[in-house]
C-alpha cells in the first residue's frame, strides 16, 4: 500500500538530519520503501511518500527515528483516486 505522511516541522536541522537515516531504505523495516520527499522551503512543513505493509510499521519507524524534530500524520493513500503513484506512470511508459 501507499502511505502519505504530513511532518509539521518543530527542529528543521534535527528532521533533516535524522530525515538521511530514516529515507535510507537500507534502514527501513522489511515491507518499508521510501519514495518521495517534498519539503517546504521554509522547512516548516514536508509531504512524504511510502510503500509500507502497514500504517503502524510506517508510523513505529518514522516516529521512532525522526523523534520531536517534527509531529507526523500518517493516512492510506486510495490508489483509485491518485494521481502520479509510481505505479500509475510505470502504467504510461
Amino acid at each position: 500500500m501507499y502511505v502519505g505522511v504530513v511532518h509539521k516541522i518543530n527542529d528543521p536541522e534535527a528532521m533533516l538530519s535524522r530525515g538521511e537515516r530514516v529515507s535510507n531504505a537500507a534502514n527501513a523495516p522489511a515491507g518499508v520503501r521510501p519514495l518521495e520527499f517534498f519539503p517546504a522551503t521554509d522547512l516548516t512543513a514536508a509531504t512524504c511518500l511510502w510503500e509500507s505493509d502497514s500504517v503502524e510499521t510506517l508510523r513505529d519507524y518514522i516516529d521512532g527515528t525522526l523523534g520531536d524534530s517534527c509531529e507526523n500524520s500518517y493516512f492510506e493513500i486510495s490508489s483509485e483516486h491518485a494521481l502520479g503513484l509510481p505505479q500509475q506512470e510505470a502504467a504510461r511508459a
